[in-house]
C-alpha cells in the first residue's frame, strides 16, 4: 500500500462513528473471511483512524465467535500500526470500582478453540508475549484518562474466559484469589494477533461491575447491567479516545512492538 488508509484502528461501537471527520465505510476481504463488519474511516484528534465494531453492528457476534484473525487483519491491511482496545470488563478486586477504566498490562488467558495466531507453518514462529500491551500507548492512555478527570488504573491483569457465560461464584473466587484484576472475553486473542502482525495495542477496559465471586455479598453480573453502565460510560471514553489521539506521536520510536517478529522464527 502506498498510502496508509488509516494509521489507528479502533475496536468499538456504532456510538464512536459519530465522532469521526468525513467518515466512509468500507468492506474488507481478508484471507481469513469477513471480518466483524464493514470498517468505518475517517479522522479524529488529527489522526486518521479506522473503525470496527468487533461484536458486528448489532452485536451479532457472541465473544467466542467473534472472527478476530480477519478483524486484525482488515486493520493491517489498511495501513493501520497501532490498535485501541476498549472494553467492557468486570472487576476482581474491591479497590477497582464500576466506572473506573483499566489499563491493562497483563492478560491470562482462558478461553478454548479460538483461532489465535496467524502462523500454522511451514516456518515455525513463536511471538513472545511476555509484554503484551504496548507500554508508549498504555502511559499515554493513562495521561489521557487523567487529563480527563476519569480513575484510572495504570495497570492490571485481564483474565479472559472463553464466554458466553459468566463466571460461577467459585471461578470468581479463584481469580480475585490470584490478584488479578478484571475480567473480560474478548481480549485474547485480540492482542496477540495485534503483535504477530507488529502493531502496537492498548487496552481500556470500562469497568461495569464486580464479578460474582468478590468478597461481599455481590448480586450476579447480568449482561443487562453491563450494557447499562457500558452506556454510562461512553462519552466518558469518547473524550478519552479523542486526548488519546492527540497525544499519539506520529513515528512509533518509544516501543517494540514494530519488532515482534525478531527473533520469533526458526529459518
Amino acid at each position: 500500500m502506498e498510502k496508509p488508509l488509516a494509521d489507528i484502528g479502533i475496536f468499538g461501537g456504532s456510538g464512536f462513528y459519530k465522532l469521526l471527520d468525513h467518515a466512509e465505510e468500507m468492506a474488507v476481504e481478508t484471507p481469513y473471511g469477513a471480518p466483524s463488519d464493514r470498517l468505518t474511516l475517517g479522522s479524529l484528534g488529527g489522526k486518521k483512524v479506522a473503525f470496527l465494531p468487533r461484536h458486528g453492528g448489532q452485536h451479532q457476534h457472541p465473544p467466542h465467535r467473534i472472527n478476530y484473525r480477519a478483524n486484525l487483519w482488515a486493520m493491517k491491511s489498511l495501513g493501520v500500526t497501532r490498535i485501541i482496545s476498549p472494553c467492557a470488563a468486570g472487576s476482581l478486586q474491591p479497590g477497582v470500582g464500576p466506572g473506573d477504566f483499566v489499563i491493562c498490562d497483563q492478560y491470562v488467558d482462558r478461553t478454548s478453540g479460538r483461532p489465535d495466531t496467524f502462523y500454522d507453518g511451514p516456518i515455525s514462529t513463536h511471538v513472545s508475549a511476555a509484554d503484551p500491551y504496548c507500554p508508549e500507548l498504555r502511559k499515554l492512555a493513562v495521561d489521557a484518562g487523567e487529563a480527563c478527570g476519569i480513575k484510572i488504573h495504570g495497570r492490571g491483569t485481564v483474565v479472559v474466559i472463553q464466554g458466553p457465560r459468566f463466571s460461577t461464584k467459585s471461578e470468581s473466587k479463584w481469580f480475585t484469589s490470584m490478584g488479578w484484576e478484571v475480567i473480560n472475553m474478548t481480549q485474547y486473542p485480540e492482542v496477540h494477533l495485534a503483535r504477530e502482525l507488529e502493531m502496537c495495542c492498548v487496552n481500556i477496559s470500562l469497568i461495569t461491575d464486580y464479578d460474582s465471586g468478590l468478597v461481599g455479598d455481590v448480586a450476579p453480573v447480568s449482561h443487562a447491567e453491563v450494557v447499562k453502565v457500558f452506556g454510562q460510560n461512553i462519552s466518558r471514553l469518547q473524550k478519552m479516545l479523542v486526548k488519546l489521539l492527540e497525544m499519539v506521536p506520529d513515528k512509533r520510536e518509544a516501543c517494540s512492538c514494530a519488532a515482534a517478529l525478531e527473533h520469533a522464527r526458526f529459518t
